[in-house]
């Protein structure tokens, strides 16, 4: 009987070890928030904080990745479902509006998304950003220097 319970509690530990593993990828064993690097921007949305971040805290034209997260006002991150950043910047002179749009991803942490964007050309942008979802909806825009 003893040997019985031994190899039971034996079983269980190992199951727990197991289900407390690193998944394949995750590094961080799923509690950690996901490093997004330096702030480049932040602003309030309603009641939450949303962060532009980049791992040189900056962001540069042609293809660049980046972070946005929400969180609320104690800094816990906050799932707030689909989100949008467009790359905005008004026509001068001859040349012409232009929209650069940012395709996302989720991360292993709630509330943060990786960005990407191709960003047409450096100087003064507005970042548009919109989110909808479980945390309500919300709009800002940001301005941003892109290098």
């Amino acid at each position: 009987m003893k040997k019985l319970l031994i190899a039971i509690s034996v079983a269980a530990l190992l199951a727990l070890a197991i289900a407390c593993a690193p998944q394949s990828g995750d590094t961080t064993g799923g509690s950690a928030k996901q490093d997004t690097g330096k702030v480049i921007k932040s602003a309030q949305v309603n009641s939450l904080t949303v962060t532009l971040s980049s791992p040189s805290g900056q962001l540069k034209h042609g293809g660049d990745e980046f972070f946005l997260s929400f969180t609320d006002q104690a800094g816990k991150s906050v799932d707030v479902g689909a989100v949008a950043l467009n790359f905005y910047m008004p026509g001068m002179g001859t040349m012409p509006v232009m929209n650069n749009p940012t395709t996302f991803t989720t991360t292993n942490t709630p509330g943060t998304y990786r960005g990407k964007a191709n960003i047409e050309m450096a100087g003064e942008w507005q970042a548009q950003i919109t989110f909808e979802g479980s945390a309500g909806t919300g709009k800002t825009s940001i301005p941003v220097n892109v290098r």
